[in-house]
């Protein structure tokens, strides 16, 4: 009983931490840019595969997952440890204005629980931005070809941006659609871009 008990109260804290304007915006920001950053790197890695003259779709997927691997990494351990420094920083200016130590107490653990959620968000953002990508490639030789496959997934990896970027332009009450575009315009230049490259 004690178990459910305490996996209750940690639903609930998180649930709390969720409800957080700060919170949900920090973790949206990390989520985005991160998740921004994985989707051109995996627009970049599909055409640039393509132009090597990669003829197997498992082999683009498996570039893919280590790049899904090493930003996905990178996401959660470089958010973790800049939210660490900047939310000690944070309390300590709070026990200064206070004159308290606030270690261990329902502040400082607010704080850790932030910190987890932020992390999370910005390891999920470049997952999802290089994985849907890579999906077309799961097809390949089987209902496409390596050139339709290349096509596809440029296509979700703009589509993906497309709705980051709309996402970003409905919480800021732009005009949703130009603000989509924008961001999906990333994808077809970067797709561009490495058309101009060497070799």
């Amino acid at each position: 009983m004690s178990d459910v008990s305490s996996l209750r109260d940690r639903f609930d804290s998180v649930r709390r931490l969720l409800e957080d304007e700060e919170v949900r915006s920090i973790s949206r920001r990390y989520f985005i840019s991160n998740g921004f950053d994985g989707t051109l790197t995996c627009i970049g890695v599909v055409v640039g595969a393509y132009l090597s003259g990669v003829t197997d779709g498992l082999t683009v997927i498996t570039i893919g997952l280590g790049a899904a691997v090493g930003l996905g990494t990178s996401g959660v351990w470089s958010v973790w440890e800049i939210e660490r420094a900047e939310k000690q920083a944070e309390l300590m200016e709070l026990e200064r204005a206070m004159l308290a130590d606030l270690e261990d107490t329902a502040v400082q653990q607010r704080r850790a629980g932030a910190r987890k959620i932020n992390a999370i968000a910005s390891g999920i953002g470049p997952l999802i931005g290089i994985l849907l990508p890579l999906g077309p490639f799961l097809g390949q030789g089987i209902v496409v070809s390596m050139l339709e496959a290349t096509l596809l997934a440029i296509a979700v990896g703009v589509a993906v941006l497309f709705v980051f970027g709309a996402y970003l332009g409905s919480i800021s009450k732009q005009n949703w659609i130009v603000a989509g575009v924008r961001m999906g315009l990333a994808g077809i230049v970067v797709a561009v871009l490495n058309l101009f490259l060497p070799g």
